[in-house]
């Protein structure tokens, strides 16, 4: 398993009347920590792009146990628990500074060829980067 945590302050803008994070913000902030758990195995979206690869969502699944707040400071917990294949599946845990759980979920990504817009299994260099950052068994 591979996990990477980022934090992220909840600004006025992505409250509701109520103060509380508005639902839909919850799934930039999961992009948010699979952006950064990209490049922490050393690959950008950018490079990712740049070498023809499109990596549509596919599946969101956003499963919602306490509100966040504005200003409160969230941590981002990414994980990733199989290797990718047809598809790059990422996890999600958010927490609070008391460090509550709010929110858990999930994100299946797509492999597309940019230039034929088909799909395509996980290429190679995607691969190789994950399978570095992945703890060997003994």
């Amino acid at each position: 398993m591979i996990a990477y945590d980022t934090t992220l302050r909840v600004r006025y803008g992505e409250t509701d009347q109520m103060g509380y994070v508005y639902y839909g913000k919850y799934a930039e902030y999961f992009e948010v920590g699979r952006v950064e758990l990209i490049r922490s195995i050393g690959l950008s979206y950018k490079s990712i792009e740049e070498q023809g690869i499109w990596m549509p969502v596919a599946d969101l699944v956003v499963k919602y146990r306490k509100p966040g707040r504005y200003d409160d400071l969230l941590t981002i917990r990414t994980m990733v628990r199989e290797l990718p294949r047809s598809s790059f599946f990422t996890e999600y845990e958010i927490y609070n500074e008391s460090q509550e759980l709010l929110v858990t979920g999930s994100v299946r990504l797509a492999f597309f060829h940019a230039e034929r817009v088909v799909p395509v299994r996980v290429p190679a260099f995607i691969l190789e980067a994950v399978e570095k950052q992945w703890p060997q068994q003994p």
